[in-house]
């Protein structure tokens, strides 16, 4: 096992963890090390060392560091339980998670990184699953318990074609212009979501 002096700064290790983002973005998983951490980060050499036991460590607080900067604001939760229970209303919460994902482009981008890593690294798969499991759960008892219309299966399949809209966006963004991507999502919502 190898030692490292565990570090409990959480500004610094959201900072470093942040930086890891961008490098991910822009590098791959290939060019996350701790030395590209650091420099990325502004901070001393041998930093992320002393946050992180390991580069599987870190890959994995990475993931849920991406998940924290996404979490929707309270005025957003506000909007979904008081806002109407309409399929248009519908259509512009999902409008708003894609403009959310598609300004935090880097974190996205490190997620698609860490997804395809997890394939080979079964912690790392482990704790993705269980972040995007509890994300999806989240998603679904939140949609329930606003009255919105739709079911379960109505969000899950939302996730889904969203998810793949967005890695368009983001990868190619040639393939769709901004007015069919906005169409595409209120053709996705009106034929998933019931009346």
């Amino acid at each position: 096992m190898e030692w490292c002096q565990v570090r409990t700064n959480p500004e610094r290790r959201h900072t470093l963890l942040d930086a890891a983002i961008e490098v991910l973005a822009r590098e791959g998983a290939r060019g996350l090390t701790f030395r590209a951490v650091d420099k990325e980060a502004s901070v001393p050499a041998g930093t992320a060392s002393n946050y992180f036991a390991n580069r599987d460590d870190l890959m994995t607080q990475v993931g849920s560091r991406f998940y924290e900067r996404l979490a929707p604001s309270a005025a957003t939760m506000t909007q979904l339980t008081e806002g109407p229970k309409t399929r248009a209303h519908i259509r512009t919460l999902m409008r708003d998670i894609v403009e959310r994902i598609e300004a935090f482009r880097t974190g996205y981008l490190a997620l698609l990184e860490l997804r395809l890593e997890a394939t080979r690294r079964p912690e790392l798969r482990a704790v993705l699953t269980e972040r995007v499991r509890a994300d999806m759960e989240f998603n679904v008892r939140n949609h329930l318990d606003a009255g919105l219309p739709g079911d379960e299966k109505s969000v899950q399949l939302l996730y889904l074609a969203l998810n793949w809209l967005i890695v368009d966006r983001l990868t190619l963004p040639g393939v769709f212009t901004e007015e069919q991507s906005q169409e595409l999502i209120d053709a996705a919502v009106d034929r998933l979501v019931g009346p």
